[in-house]
């Protein structure tokens, strides 16, 4: 998969981060211990810099760093100094600007406004986030998440079985329409973490397919009538 520039500074530091660097650092260093892969700190390494650099640019205090702020960073015209070459950021850039706003509220660093408490992402959904388009980040990452209390945290110990009851279970709760679009989430997360060697090689396939799910619910003589 090609990386542009937002995924990669080689080692450089793309920005200044200023007063921010000390703080860069620990938040790099805090998601080193959640246990993310190299590339992915090293890019939201990149977009905390560059975040820093633009408040300077943009005489914005750290303090007054609020949600505000971080919509007006998604739409600026990048100038700022550094490697990077495109004008714009992208949404999955801003993504990770945004987790590092968020490190600063959990530090006190900034004050945010409460909002309901959300779990943590799991590193490997996060990871698996860096790899699906951007429009579908967010709400695939959070399926995926609906699903790990049922599948359970360590992927090589699910089995067909297990991918399928926890599928069936989830249609009795929300609309097929909607478990449909969850199990797309789950193959894609599947075929993630097998590529990696995390769970069983074509596990991916045992996730169910739901438009069969409703024909098999009616009589046959219905189900012959929904094939004409």
């Amino acid at each position: 998969m090609a990386k542009s520039s937002e995924d990669h500074c080689h080692g450089l530091r793309c920005m200044d981060a200023g007063d921010l660097d000390p703080l860069v650092t620990e938040f790099t260093r805090h998601l080193t211990v959640l246990g993310h892969k190299s590339l992915t700190v090293s890019g939201y390494d990149a977009a905390a810099r560059h975040l820093a650099q633009w408040l300077t640019l943009a005489k914005i205090a750290v303090a007054d760093i609020d949600d505000g702020v971080a919509d007006r960073f998604a739409r600026h015209r990048c100038r700022c100094p550094g490697i990077r070459r495109e004008r714009s950021v992208s949404a999955k850039y801003v993504r990770r600007v945004r987790r590092f706003i968020e490190f600063l509220g959990e530090r006190g660093i900034v004050q945010r406004k409460p909002k309901p408490a959300l779990p943590t992402p799991h590193r490997r959904v996060v990871e698996f986030q860096d790899c699906v388009t951007e429009l579908t980040i967010d709400r695939h990452g959070r399926m995926v998440m609906r699903l790990l209390p049922a599948l359970g945290i360590r992927p090589r110990s699910w089995n067909a079985q297990l991918i399928r009851d926890v599928i069936i279970a989830e249609t009795k709760r929300v609309s097929l329409a909607y478990v449909k679009t969850m199990t797309m989430a789950l193959r894609g997360y599947l075929r993630f973490l097998s590529a990696r060697g995390l769970c069983r090689a074509g596990l991916d396939q045992a996730v169910p397919i739901i438009p069969q799910w409703r024909l098999s619910s009616l009589p046959r003589s219905a189900r012959r009538m929904s094939r004409r």
